[in-house]
């Protein structure tokens, strides 16, 4: 069974590009011209990742990334206007995985879209072996096959990158990880640039849901890492 995109963008042509190029790949694709009328289909359908639009007349992609959040933890990847910094911030703070601005190539987006589903299914898998699975550290635990994470048994509800983020961190203990390096890893994306601050807002995310700053590191000039 093909992987079921959600696409909600109030612009017809764009939204009506990204469905062509995602059924050339054979993806079924469902498309909403208006925010309101996904939110009536998000509960009943199920998702594997979903392509918002930032600004929209009815309800924004933020709302309607919230929404998500709420229930699904499926990839979300936000369209955002060319340089509005604090769309991109805003959205992934809000539990975006990825953001890609507009005017973007499709093929682009269909390759941030493969990787995004690449991770997603790989970290709902069933395939890894138990003692392999299980990842802990001072009051952490991390179960890589049933994708859940818990801190001093308390629940951290985390993003299919947030979830990557950390458990690269918990794999590397002792050691530092760059931002470029996490960035290559997770988005397998070749073009990195130094003002990039996605993997910034992310570890500012997880630091909020863990309650704890000094769990995950700061490096300075060098990037994270988590003590041994």
């Amino acid at each position: 069974m093909s992987e079921r995109i959600l696409i909600v963008d109030d612009e017809k042509e764009i939204a009506d590009l990204i469905e062509l190029y995602l059924k050339n790949e054979n993806y079924s694709v469902s498309k909403f011209y208006s925010a309101h009328d996904a939110l009536g289909d998000i509960c009943s359908t199920e998702y594997d990742l979903a392509v918002l639009d930032v600004m929209m007349p009815d309800i924004n992609g933020f709302t309607l990334c919230r929404k998500i959040r709420e229930k699904y933890n499926y990839p979300i990847i936000m369209l955002t206007a060319k340089n509005e910094e604090t769309d991109k911030i805003t959205g992934l703070t809000l539990g975006a995985d990825d953001y890609i601005t507009k005017p973007f190539k499709p093929l682009e987006l269909v390759a941030r879209i493969k990787a995004q589903l690449r991770r997603y299914k790989k970290y709902n898998s069933s395939s890894s072996n138990d003692d392999e699975a299980v990842i802990t550290h001072s009051g952490l635990t991390m179960n890589v096959k049933t994708h859940e994470c818990f801190l001093n048994e308390k629940k951290l509800v985390l993003t299919p990158t947030e979830f990557s983020i950390l458990q690269i961190l918990l794999e590397n203990k002792g050691g530092a990880v760059s931002s470029e390096e996490l960035f290559h890893r997770i988005w397998k994306d070749e073009y990195y640039s130094k003002s990039n601050n996605t993997i910034t807002v992310h570890i500012r995310h997880l630091r909020e849901k863990m309650d704890d700053a000094s769990i995950i590191k700061t490096i300075w000039g060098v990037g994270y890492k988590i003590e041994k």
